[in-house]
């Protein structure tokens, strides 16, 4: 069982305090790390007298705190364990006069295309040529391997089959590479703000972690990019160089060409997250893969085009880097199930189309989210994403995570900006999805409109006190 020390436990808390009671504004931001998973279920956490000596605050007061998250399902008394992290066993809903469900705004995802449904039928239908085989298969079917790689090559980088290996969606394509290519104790190189389950899949992989910032004005930090590569040797870097999650920012030709000689140099493998790479907006419809630039391992999935629920990922690198990887892959699992793999290749001849069509759903929902919260909450900073799905809303006040416990009471998660933050930082910033409908998107600005009204009523840190974001 891990532990989550004291010390840890209160980094993570910074800023706990309002003007409400002590204790239940402590017992609200440990829940948020909870149910942000920055505290992950099966945690213990530390003692009660020393956590309150690291917060300065009575015993009592984390006492009270600790017993009011066990009465709300979200820790767990054992014996000889202390404390320890859940979630409670069924959806709490908040009042029936506000809402009948929470309105979950911590996805960035849209819904499925309407072609899902047919293609799964027809993968049923095929299902019948493969039912004679093992089903056993952890490079994926030959045909959607071809598909794949025609794909890249069409979009500029030539690629064959047996450079291509099909997975159970990204995150299991992240977790793959950083379990085979990474040895406990070595450095891995990530952006800061991040995708936070990458930054998870890292860390379970022992590796000690680099950072560099990007920001929604300036992009990537180059010279602190140049310094971490050149000072810390990182074995691998895992980057978001097309329409980075959360900031929605891209990388220019000049600094990906540079970011490849400096990993060449340092022998840094690079992995670049391209699930959002053919989102691009205003027009940005032809982004050529990171590869083109040098050597890089690729990750793609249909997960934030066609629809979250097919869960199918790929890996494109290197055939030596393919062979290395199916060797590493029994030993978290045996393959991708076929049927999702038929699904993927009915629709693969069809992307161009989906994609236009995604494009259009997310500038209409782009600019929706931005005329309403200029009419909702006009002191936001609302950047102009230039792709993906989110947009990384500067609040003006470092109160984050007391925003997103005040909207949960108006009926809506949304994760605070510490989520995306390597160290917790990040409390300026709010990451908005702009990938839901019109309904949906109206109900949220207003919830958080209200949220903000209510964390208004309590005295807001100047802005000079608010260390952590600026690293941004």
């Amino acid at each position: 069982m891990s532990t989550v020390s004291a010390r840890v436990l209160a980094t993570m808390l910074e800023g706990w305090r309002d003007a409400g009671t002590a204790y239940a504004a402590l017992a609200d931001r440990i829940r948020l790390l909870i149910l942000d998973g920055r505290v992950a279920p099966g945690t213990r956490l530390a003692a009660e007298r020393e956590l309150a000596a690291q917060l300065g605050v009575s015993r009592t007061t984390v006492t009270a705190a600790y017993a009011e998250l066990r009465d709300a399902g979200y820790l767990l008394s054992v014996r000889g364990s202390g404390s320890v992290a859940q979630l409670p066993f069924r959806p709490v809903l908040v009042p029936a006069q506000q809402h009948s469900e929470y309105l979950d705004f911590s996805k960035a995802t849209m819904p499925a295309i309407p072609g899902v449904v047919a293609a799964a039928q027809l993968a049923a239908e095929q299902l019948p040529a493969y039912i004679g085989e093992s089903g056993f298969d952890p490079v994926g079917l030959p045909a959607l391997r071809e598909a794949l790689a025609e794909r890249y090559t069409r979009r500029g980088l030539g690629t064959t089959a047996d450079q291509v290996m099909v997975t159970i969606g990204a995150q299991h394509a992240i977790a793959l590479i950083a379990r085979t290519l990474l040895a406990r104790g070595d450095r891995a190189l990530i952006e800061n703000p991040t995708y936070p389950h990458a930054l998870d899949a890292l860390k379970a992989a022992g590796a000690r972690i680099a950072t560099v910032n990007v920001s929604t004005d300036d992009g990537w930090d180059e010279a602190a990019l140049e310094q971490a590569i050149q000072r810390t040797s990182p074995s691998l870097g895992y980057l978001m160089p097309d329409y980075h999650n959360p900031t929605g920012r891209s990388m220019d030709v000049g600094l990906r060409e540079r970011v490849h000689a400096l990993a060449a140099r340092h022998g840094t493998t690079l992995v670049a997250d391209e699930t959002m790479a053919e989102l691009g907006l205003d027009g940005r419809t032809n982004t050529l893969p990171f590869a083109v630039h040098g050597s890089a391992i690729l990750v793609g999935s249909v997960g934030k085009t066609v629809w979250g629920g097919v869960r199918l990922g790929w890996i494109r690198a290197d055939r030596s880097v393919i062979q290395r990887l199916v060797r590493a892959r029994a030993s978290g699992d045996l393959g991708t199930p076929l049927l999702e793999q038929l699904l993927v290749l009915n629709l693969l001849g069809d992307m161009d189309a989906i994609l236009e069509s995604r494009r259009a759903y997310l500038h209409a929902g782009r600019d929706r989210l931005e005329r309403l919260l200029a009419a909702r909450l006009p002191d936001w900073h609302v950047p102009h994403a230039q792709g993906g799905l989110t947009a990384w809303v500067n609040l003006g006040h470092p109160v984050s995570s007391q925003l997103a416990i005040a909207a949960r009471n108006e009926g809506l998660i949304i994760a605070a900006g510490p989520r995306f933050g390597v160290d917790g930082a990040f409390e300026r910033f709010l990451r908005m999805p702009f990938s839901y409908g019109e309904a949906d998107t109206v109900r949220a600005v207003d919830a958080l409109a209200a949220a903000w009204v209510s964390v208004g009523r309590h005295p807001m840190p100047e802005s000079v006190a608010d260390f952590t974001a600026s690293v941004v």
